[in-house]
């Protein structure tokens, strides 16, 4: 059974209605989490990377300062994804596989700190940003700076990978692209963004769904309600979150599996054992 570990990797600021409605329009803090996986062979792969000191680059200039000023960051030297990793005795040569679920620049921000992985992602995610640039990318909430320049050798696209059912205690969820046999299952989370994906990881406590921005709070996913309709200027497909999201509402209520949203609010110390 593998073991999954979660780390907050900065926050940044939105009013609450563009998590959930109801929310108001008072700005709220939301972490931004990296997850580290350690398989039963002792392998560690990332789900994600979070912030990094060169968002705080690319959002110094050009389009990428609207950026900065839709989504305010923080990141203290202490929760650098590199620092927390150091302090759990990983060094960054000990990971040799990152998934992205989508490439909004909190989730891969930090890509660059890790070069010799390889970087697994869905094609229709990476296809959706590959050539943008200026406004064309910040309204996908993508800054092509972050990009490592050997991305291109990196990359390995899930669909790649051999497709296979999930165990019926995780429907409505049937089928995945298996990464790591019994292990390691990655899923279509569509809605918020191009292509985005979660991955549902088997560990001693039962399954874990690491979903990324299907939902940006755990209330969001009990009682099936969405964010501001205003978020839809921004997240490509309305229909689709919300089928996105009515199929986490009754993974929950089944008890299948612990959903754990990257932004949802931090109630405990974190890094956390899922």
């Amino acid at each position: 059974m593998a073991r999954v570990y979660s780390l907050i990797v900065g926050s940044c600021r939105h009013p609450g209605c563009m998590a959930i409605k109801g929310g108001g329009w008072r700005a709220r803090s939301f972490p931004s989490r990296a997850y580290l996986i350690e398989a039963a062979s002792g392998e560690l792969l990332l789900f994600d990377t979070g912030y990094a000191p060169r968002f705080f680059e690319a959002v110094s200039h050009g389009w990428g300062r609207i950026y900065g000023w839709l989504t305010p960051a923080e990141l203290n030297p202490e929760a650098l994804l590199t620092a927390q990793l150091s302090r759990m005795g990983v060094a960054p040569g000990d990971i040799n596989k990152v998934v992205i679920s989508h490439w909004h620049a909190d989730h891969m921000a930090g890509l660059d700190d890790f070069r010799h992985l390889e970087v697994f992602c869905s094609a229709a995610g990476w296809n959706s940003v590959r050539h943008l640039h200026g406004l064309a990318a910040l309204r996908r909430g993508f800054l092509p700076e972050l990009l490592p320049s050997c991305l291109d050798e990196q990359l390995h696209f899930v669909e790649w990978l051999r497709q296979v059912p999930l165990p019926p205690r995780l429907h409505p969820f049937k089928r995945g692209w298996q990464l790591l046999p019994n292990e390691l299952i990655l899923v279509p989370l569509p809605g918020h963004a191009h292509g985005q994906i979660g991955a549902f990881v088997a560990t001693s406590r039962g399954w874990v769904l690491l979903a990324g921005d299907a939902a940006w709070s755990d209330a969001s996913v009990l009682q099936m309600r969405g964010p501001s309709e205003l978020s839809f200027l921004l997240q490509p497909d309305r229909r689709a979150y919300y089928a996105t999201l009515a199929d986490l509402h009754k993974l929950a209520l089944s008890g299948g599996a612990t959903i754990a949203l990257s932004h949802a609010e931090a109630s405990r110390a974190e890094p956390e054992e899922l």
